[in-house]
């Protein structure tokens, strides 16, 4: 990939994170129990290598927003804030995952970065 191609890959994943930060922000009010959300990409296969993590405090306020609305609104968010970042998915879904702090401490001692690899 040639240098300038990653300059412009860089930038429009900073534009992506500022957007993704306001999604972060809004579900922070809007869904009970959620927490923050993280992403990971490699530039050299973007955008199909992005995935999108949406963390909860723990496993039981996971379970109750994926149960209800919550998970359509996540999706929602995330799909306006790639949008808004000029990054179109086919399928959203396939990019997000859910997760929870508790599972992260149970299984892997609360090491985001090896739970998220």
């Amino acid at each position: 990939m040639m240098a300038g191609n990653k300059r412009a890959l860089a930038r429009q994943e900073r534009e992506m994170v500022a957007c993704l930060t306001d999604a972060c922000t809004t579900a922070q009010a809007e869904i009970v129990g959620f927490a923050w959300l993280t992403h990971r990409v490699d530039l050299d296969d973007f955008p199909a290598s992005l995935r999108i993590t949406w963390v909860f405090s723990d496993d039981t306020a996971k379970a109750e927003a994926l149960a209800g609305e919550a998970k359509a609104r996540m999706l929602e968010l995330t799909e306006q804030a790639l949008m808004e970042a000029g990054i179109h998915l086919d399928h959203v879904a396939w990019h997000v995952r859910f997760d929870s702090e508790e599972a992260c401490w149970r299984d892997q001692g609360g090491d985001w970065n090896r739970r998220l690899r």
